[in-house]
């Protein structure tokens, strides 16, 4: 299984968010500190904001921050929301299945249950699970106050 780039950026964001609590953050800090380009924060800011995750706040002294605590996001969610539209495999995808085998092949069932024991796994996981007493990460994400 592969993520999209999408969800991976989007847990940057959301992770960035986290450890800098209290803090509006830029979009060109958060693409900086997740080494990814404003376009594709852009993209992923929208998106998060239009699901709920974050707040946005244009102008001059705007930015983005966790609309919910880390302990009410949970990971599961957004790999869900964000995943939803992208096929796990194109049996799955049934306006443009072309697999002759589909309408027999058991591996369509296995792969619908080891996806729901994935997605489940994540569920039980919040973005505090991910963020809390992880020094290391903090240090990575931390951006420094402005003055």
């Amino acid at each position: 299984m592969r993520l999209t780039t999408k969800t991976n950026l989007a847990m940057r964001v959301l992770m960035a968010c986290a450890v800098n609590p209290g803090r509006i953050l830029r979009k060109h800090d958060i693409a900086q500190v997740a080494n990814a380009s404003e376009a594709h924060v852009a993209v992923v800011i929208n998106q998060l904001g239009k699901l709920g995750f974050i707040r946005t706040t244009r102008g001059r002294s705007g930015g983005v921050e966790l609309r919910l605590a880390p302990e009410e996001i949970s990971v599961g969610r957004v790999f869900r929301l964000l995943e939803s539209g992208v096929p796990f495999a194109e049996c799955f995808d049934r306006s443009a299945n072309t697999c002759p085998i589909s309408s027999c092949c058991r591996l369509n069932g296995a792969l619908s249950v080891a996806l729901e024991a994935f997605y489940a796994t994540l569920d039980g996981m919040t973005l505090a699970d991910l963020t809390g007493d992880n020094p290391a990460l903090t240090r990575i994400l931390a951006l420094d106050e402005v003055t």
